[in-house]
């Protein structure tokens, strides 16, 4: 079965949406299988990634704008601004999709693990997610 998730995200950095895809999870029935999440676009991405302390989120985020800047004279997709092309290479370095098993009807996530949606791009509102259960 598949649903498909809105987020509404309110700008760049790590978005969690773990009880969204809990919820969705709780609502569907299954006790014991998969669920693979799915993100539509490519200049965003998904992680799991630690949700309690939120030093660990920005301290990552820090990271990979050192490593992918906007600056980069050797861009050349730039029509949809500055911050275009390095969204496509920070999701190609991340992932778009994640799968994670489902244990007694609930994620089958660790104790300090979140769902992050990963936004690349200023000026997003919303991204579209697909989950998959079996």
């Amino acid at each position: 079965m598949i649903h498909r998730l809105r987020l509404e995200i309110p700008g760049p950095g790590l978005h969690e949406f773990t009880g969204r895809a809990q919820a969705e999870v709780a609502g569907s029935g299954l006790r014991e299988g998969l669920c693979t999440l799915f993100l539509q676009h490519t200049s965003a991405s998904l992680v799991i990634q630690e949700n309690a302390d939120d030093s660990a989120r920005r301290d990552l985020e820090r990271w990979l704008d050192r490593l992918v800047p906007e600056t980069d004279a050797l861009y050349t997709h730039t029509a949809e601004g500055s911050d275009d092309m390095p969204a496509h290479i920070k999701a190609a370095l991340t992932q778009t999709s994640l799968s994670i098993p489902v244990v007694d009807g609930r994620l089958g996530l660790g104790t300090w693990q979140g769902l992050f949606l990963w936004e690349h791009r200023r000026g997003r509102s919303s991204r579209e997610l697909l989950i998959h259960l079996s």
